[in-house]
């Protein structure tokens, strides 16, 4: 299937807007990008804008994301003891972001191209939870999570389910 173009009302919108006043850009690593927007579209509340670009996923975010996220991740790990989230890199005021053209490029391309003058951009704190259970997910947390919610994954656990 051939990777989105812009609409021309979202075009217009990209064309004048300005990196860090009407959005900012998460960027993050190929994989761990695609598990963020899965969780994003299976668990949020719309599609905003993303690109392909140079094996790492550019996620569109609100205003004041790319300062705000860094904190928030940092916090998060440092409750938790862990480094399960790749590097971000976050684009903001002042900021310079290369998005893919309106064709399919050989750098780059939209997974999802802007669509109106007013996309859905997620805050910080949506992009927070979304990356920590990508995070989990990748770290094949999920069911040991929800069973020992008060952290206790070096204990000896064994998994009896494939028993007979």
């Amino acid at each position: 299937m051939p990777a989105p173009t812009p609409t021309p009302s979202g075009a217009r919108w990209l064309a004048s807007a300005r990196c860090g006043t009407d959005f900012d850009v998460i960027s993050a690593p190929g994989l761990f990008g695609r598990r963020v927007l899965e969780q994003l579209w299976s668990a949020g509340p719309g599609r905003g804008p993303v690109a392909a670009y140079r094996g790492r996923l550019l996620l569109f975010a609100a205003p004041g994301t790319a300062a705000r996220l860094p904190a928030l991740l940092r916090w998060e790990e440092w409750s938790r003891g862990t480094r399960l989230i790749p590097p971000l890199l976050c684009h903001g005021v002042g900021d310079v972001v290369t998005v893919p053209e309106g064709t399919t490029a050989a750098d780059g391309h939209w997974l999802v191209a802007p669509e109106s003058r007013h996309p859905w951009l997620p805050g910080p704190e949506v992009l927070l939870w979304a990356c920590v259970r990508a995070a989990r997910e990748g770290a094949g947390w999920g069911r040991e999570e929800a069973i020992f919610a008060d952290d206790r994954r070096g204990a000896n656990v064994y998994d009896v389910s494939r028993r007979r």
